[in-house]
């Protein structure tokens, strides 16, 4: 799989009664494309996987695979329970997914074998090659990422746990193993703050929950990191990602629920969060409008 630009995360819209709107998705995934991101990630973290049944994830995936039409991967979500994550790996593979992400199991930490054994499992049970989601319950140790890159059904790893002297050891191991098509990615919460670090230490890629909800402005953003443009990306950094991360730090979970919040800002009626997120109060989505509008006016 070759992912070039912002990887994209959509969010998963609802309808007033609560289920899931897959008319706006297809709306949402296809008016966004128009800007270009370098591969789909639906019924992930943006798209609230730990609030859909299985059903839910795969209507979201097969929607989102139509909407996409072939023209970058789409990279479906699964995780949980293990036999929910076998499941979905196998609706996903009928619904024209090209990869699995796997976030972490349910509840339980096991140790490094374990997590080694429950990322094989999904591997094992649909032909879809995995991306490995370095996160909560499943932080992975060189030796683990080392053993699951002799795999070649394991194709990626993303990560959202932030130690950066840990993902150069991995980065290293997996070069060490002679895989030259395996992914890294930066996963942690408004990637943009981080990225140019994990660029240095050979993790190129990462995900933009902001590119759903303000594309234009995340596109930017892209293109001056990408070009090295420093005084750009540093105008971009300070007048719109600083302040939406202060507002996302107030409440737990804002990393999605303001990216919802925004897209019904800018006339798309998503629908709320599912619990245990809450969306934002009054106060705070006229803060977001204000973030917004000084974004776009960067452009």
């Amino acid at each position: 799989m070759n992912f070039d630009g912002i990887l994209f995360f959509p969010v998963t819209p609802f309808d007033p009664r609560g289920r899931v709107d897959l008319d706006l998705l297809r709306e949402h995934v296809t008016s966004t494309m128009a800007h270009r991101p370098g591969g789909v990630f639906p019924a992930c973290g943006t798209g609230e996987f730990h609030a859909l049944s299985a059903a839910e994830v795969e209507s979201v995936v097969r929607t989102t695979v139509d909407a996409v039409g072939g023209r970058v991967p789409v990279v479906a979500g699964t995780g949980g329970p293990l036999g929910h994550a076998t499941d979905l790996a196998r609706s996903a593979a009928d619904a024209g997914a090209d990869a699995l992400l796997v976030l972490p199991p349910y509840l339980v930490g096991g140790p490094q074998a374990g997590l080694v054994a429950y990322v094989e499992a999904i591997a094992a049970a649909s032909a879809l090659p995995v991306v490995i989601y370095h996160r909560g319950t499943a932080q992975y140790s060189v030796d683990s990422v080392r053993r699951l890159a002799q795999n070649p059904k394991v194709v990626g790893f993303k990560d959202g746990h932030g130690d950066i002297g840990l993902a150069q050891q991995i980065v290293r191991a997996v070069a060490e193993s002679g895989r030259d098509d395996f992914a890294f990615f930066n996963g942690l919460l408004t990637a943009e703050l981080t990225q140019a670090g994990y660029r240095g230490i050979g993790i190129p890629l990462y995900s933009s929950a902001a590119f759903a909800m303000i594309p234009e402005v995340a596109n930017a953003y892209y293109r001056a990191y990408a070009d090295g443009d420093e005084p750009r990306r540093l105008e971009i950094l300070d007048g719109f990602y600083l302040p939406l991360v202060r507002l996302r730090d107030e409440t737990p979970g804002f990393g999605v629920s303001l990216i919802k919040a925004g897209l019904r800002l800018g006339g798309m009626p998503v629908g709320a969060v599912r619990a245990p997120l809450v969306d934002p109060t009054p106060a705070q989505e006229e803060r977001l409008a204000e973030i917004l509008a000084n974004g776009r006016s960067l452009l």
